[in-house]
């Protein structure tokens, strides 16, 4: 009962995220997320770690899967955990990749050497 309360939670605080006022956007956050995962990849953005992106590729590999924890025929407790994983992903998506967008906007790229400012 503490996960679906806690799963609950999750989403609705990533509602609130996406839809606070100032805040990236969804489609603005899904778009980001191969940037962000590229960016992480090269360290280039570290406010999310390696570790983390890696926990995200599992819950991916884990819903597309068609292997179970526990067995989807178990109807609704096998649902129930392909589903906690689906929010834990999204939420876990989304908030990391509005964190990207925001980086994305408030780092000032140095220019580069040899290139005229307004060219």
């Amino acid at each position: 009962m503490m996960a679906k309360a806690a799963r609950a939670a999750a989403a609705w605080k990533t509602y609130r995220e996406v839809t606070k006022p100032g805040s990236p956007k969804l489609m603005t956050r899904v778009r980001a997320i191969p940037r962000m995962v590229g960016a992480v990849m090269r360290g280039q953005y570290t406010g999310m770690g390696k570790g983390k992106l890696a926990l995200m590729g599992m819950g991916v590999v884990y819903l597309v899967s068609p292997i179970d924890v526990i067995p989807d025929f178990l109807m609704l407790i096998g649902v129930a955990d392909d589903f906690g994983v689906f929010l834990w992903l999204m939420a876990s998506l989304l908030g990391e990749s509005g964190r990207y967008v925001h980086h994305e906007h408030t780092v000032v790229q140095a220019p580069v050497k040899g290139q005229v400012e307004g060219s």
